[in-house]
């Protein structure tokens, strides 16, 4: 059976239990369900396929029918999918994504189905204004609130919903999911140890136009971090350089997908506005991460760069090496540990605040790696 005739909930792998439920759960859904794991772990790619089996035509979640074809696409008038602004999901999101199209009339016949990612980002006002849905739920709406955090969900809104859970994705699985799809085995293994499991990041480095030179930025940064405070503010400079490098790459990346939902003169087919919308609203989002996101990666490296360091210190051989294509740096235990705590200190500050200056968290913590190293 090739991938286009398999249904599309024997389609997302590596979450055996998670798609066995919601195999189940499609005969009579709930009308709301938390999608709770990592991020990577597939989250996502369940919800547009439980999403199509709520919709298909043939009530099999056959994957070749139209309704099919367009929730897996995200492209179905009767999906409405929410994601955050900036930090936060805002009540006035949640009021007109949410609240008004889940009492109106469905676009096309058959169900509505609500998808929320990164569920745990929705500011308290927002919160409140779901749960008022939630406690009244439209007969013909379903609701999927993805998260990687469901405890910061108020115990309110998971009450009113069924938990699916989404396991870390191992190892050996991300490597050989990457093989299939063409990555060679070295830059597999990479990519799955540095992304610890997340297969959506694994893709991203292992797939990215400059590959993972970001770990050469990470070793080059390290290295002059430990040249004293001149080292350390310019090792953040090096890293914002090549984050906005990378910001700029990304400029071409919305007209490619874009095209798909343009008629044979340029312009959008009426029926996929909505979804050109979200693409515009994504992109625009990604670029506005861009230079975080890269930032992130770059501290993710130095990080396997000192945990490699604590490895080889302890003794331990090559297979515990998170970068083995590489020979591992000269620290002692102490020094590698205090220097992974700033840096995975940095990694939380700017994944919690975005209003935080880059710079500013970068310089703070290579001068602190700097002073672990002395």
């Amino acid at each position: 059976m090739t991938r286009a005739e398999t249904p599309v909930l024997e389609r997302v792998p590596g979450q055996k239990p998670a798609m066995a439920f919601l195999r189940r759960a499609v005969e009579r859904p709930h009308h709301a369900y938390v999608f709770a794991g990592p991020e990577g772990g597939g989250k996502q790619l369940a919800a547009r396929a439980f999403a199509a089996a709520l919709l298909c035509e043939r009530g099999t979640g056959c994957g070749r029918c139209r309704a099919c074809r367009l929730a897996l696409e995200d492209r179905h008038p009767n999906v409405f999918v929410v994601e955050p602004e900036g930090r936060d999901i805002h009540v006035d999101t949640v009021r007109e994504e949410v609240w008004h199209p889940a009492y109106r009339t469905a676009p096309e016949p058959g169900r509505k189905v609500f998808v929320i990612r990164e569920a745990d980002r929705l500011n308290l006002a927002a919160a409140d204004m779901l749960l008022k849905v939630l406690e009244e739920p439209p007969a013909d709406a379903v609701f999927l609130l993805l998260s990687a955090r469901p405890d910061e969900l108020p115990e309110t809104v998971l009450s009113r919903c069924h938990i699916v859970t989404f396991l870390p994705l191992a190892e050996g699985f991300v490597v050989r999911t990457l093989e299939a799809e063409g990555v060679e085995h070295g830059l597999a293994v990479l990519a799955a140890r540095l992304s610890g499991g997340n297969l959506g990041r694994a893709r991203r480095l292992a797939t990215a136009p400059d590959g993972l030179s970001f770990r050469d930025v990470a070793a080059r940064a390290l290295e002059r971090a430990e040249q004293g405070t001149s080292g350390a503010l310019d090792a953040a400079g090096l890293v914002l350089e090549a984050a906005e490098r990378y910001r700029k790459g990304l400029k071409d990346e919305l007209e490619r997908d874009l095209a798909p939902f343009l008629d044979e003169r340029g312009r959008p087919e009426e029926a996929y506005r909505g979804a050109i919308r979200r693409l515009e609203e994504r992109h625009k989002r990604r670029v506005k991460r861009a230079e975080r996101d890269y930032v992130d990666w770059v501290l993710l490296a130095v990080s396997a760069l000192l945990r490699d360091a604590v490895a080889s210190a302890a003794g331990l051989g090559r297979e515990a090496l998170i970068n083995p294509d590489r020979s591992p740096i000269a620290r002692s235990v102490v020094a590698a540990v205090s220097a992974m705590v700033a840096v995975e200190e940095a990694r939380a500050a700017l994944a919690e605040d975005v209003n935080l200056n880059p710079r500013l968290v970068l310089e703070r913590a290579f001068l602190r790696l700097g002073a672990a190293s002395s």
